[in-house]
């Protein structure tokens, strides 16, 4: 449900760049591939919302939404392994829209810190605990090699941390206290071959 959610803001945010004030459940639905009764079950799991003949405002309840999934205020953001893909990460612009900042970035390789990559200073890993205390930063981004991710996350969690995005390919092992979410790109390729061999063979 929660994963609808985010998709339902994404929606509702581009509805209101695109300057509509209202939308309906079935049109979010037709929008996402989803029934407009999937849309208000979900919805009203967490209160009322809408009104008789006009239907959501999309400023409103995209407001609604974001006090549920906890990014009405902006979360500072740790990203550990400033490589290819950390860089690539940098430069997305989706975490800033959603309500996430990146304000610290940590590394091992002499040759990345103590430099600025995108306009932030890169620290060595071992000034984690302390630049995570400093700067109040409960959410990291891991981006370093699966050999490596175990041991990060760990110092991770010692340095206070309370959610990772994990983008090496390895499940973690963290403590119950401790959130996470793995980002496995080959995996995810996995399931879409999977999704076309299977749809082919069918047809």
């Amino acid at each position: 449900m929660v994963n609808r959610l985010s998709l339902y803001l994404r929606e509702l945010q581009q509805l209101t760049r695109d300057g509509t004030e209202t939308t309906s459940s079935t049109r979010l639905g037709e929008l996402l591939g989803l029934t407009g009764a999937q849309i208000r079950k979900d919805l009203a799991y967490f209160g009322q919302f809408g009104y008789p003949g006009i239907g959501y405002r999309c400023h409103e309840l995209s407001e609604q939404i974001r006090n549920i999934l906890g990014t009405s205020h902006t979360w500072p953001v740790a990203l550990v392994g400033v490589g290819n893909l950390g860089r690539a990460l940098l430069r997305y612009k989706g975490f800033s829209l959603r309500g996430f900042e990146v304000v610290a970035l940590f590394d091992v390789s002499p040759t990345v810190v103590d430099t600025d990559v995108e306009g932030l200073p890169v620290f060595h890993l071992d000034d984690l605990a302390d630049t995570m205390r400093v700067r109040q930063i409960r959410l990291a981004v891991l981006s370093v090699p699966a050999a490596a991710a175990q041991q990060v996350a760990n110092r991770l969690v010692v340095a206070g941390v309370e959610g990772i995005l994990n983008f090496a390919p390895v499940t973690l092992s963290l403590p119950e206290n401790v959130s996470t979410v793995g980002v496995d790109l080959a995996i995810e390729l996995e399931q879409l071959s999977f999704a076309v061999v299977n749809r082919t063979e069918n047809a």
